[in-house]
């Protein structure tokens, strides 16, 4: 795989500025890569927790079933997302990931990530850069969860998708691919897909949006920020050029 089609390495560059042994390092990472399918499980709860993967392609996300049958999708993993860094001090896994559409992944151990720690401070930095920011998403979510209406919580997350893919896609616009059906949409919010359906059907009659299959058009995102009450601290701190001060 090229740096240049590398999406961890695009997503990296957003803390800091990489030097070619940055670059090959994380390279590195990606140089057993295997295809998977969708509705394939990477891993399931529990099960032992002794390797990362770097998202090379698709979505997926990470969940846990509940004792109804009913599932809380926890995070939405996109292209350029390093899997598995919140466990890194635990032997099981805390929850499930499964992948949204076909994909490719690659895999590697506890002991590689070390590796690259003893390699390189500035990706040291970066790693525990993202996995703070992962914790931020979480924390945004439950927030998303609790206390915001239906509508400020789809707005929410659909905006918060757009700035994310902005990261990892180069020529990005305002029309970008969500591959969640509705069902996943609603076990991501805590909605019935029912909810879910009218209220992208509020959206479009109010001007903010069209989904079209698996297809968004933002069509006035500054207003659509204003309906999901979005800062977006979480996704923009810790972004400028990280150093040893």
């Amino acid at each position: 795989m090229s740096e240049t089609d590398s999406c961890i390495i695009r997503h990296f560059r957003h803390y800091a500025n990489l030097t070619e042994s940055d670059e090959a390092l994380l390279d590195s990472l990606e140089r057993e890569p295997r295809e998977v399918e969708r509705g394939e499980a990477l891993w399931q709860t529990d099960d032992p927790a002794g390797r990362f993967c770097t998202l090379s392609k698709g979505w997926a996300y990470s969940f846990r079933d509940m004792e109804d049958g009913s599932r809380q999708i926890l995070e939405i993993l996109l292209p350029g997302d390093v899997i598995g860094l919140r466990e890194f001090a635990f032997h099981e896994r805390l929850s499930g990931v499964m992948m949204i559409d076909d994909g490719v992944v690659c895999d590697f151990p506890h002991r590689r990530l070390i590796e690259v720690f003893r390699e390189s401070f500035t990706l040291s930095m970066i790693f525990f850069a993202v996995s703070s920011q992962q914790q931020a998403l979480l924390t945004e979510r439950l927030i998303n969860l609790a206390r915001r209406s239906a509508r400020q919580k789809l707005a929410h997350l659909i905006y918060e998708m757009y700035m994310r893919l902005q990261r990892t896609m180069p020529h990005a616009t305002r029309r970008f691919r969500l591959p969640l059906s509705q069902q996943q949409l609603g076990d991501a919010l805590g909605l019935t897909s029912v909810h879910v359906s009218r209220t992208l059907s509020g959206f479009r009659e109010d001007g903010l949006l069209i989904r079209e299959r698996q297809w968004i058009e933002l069509l006035d995102p500054d207003a659509l920020a204003r309906e999901a009450e979005f800062a977006g601290r979480y996704l923009r701190d810790g972004l400028g050029p990280i150093s040893g001060e």
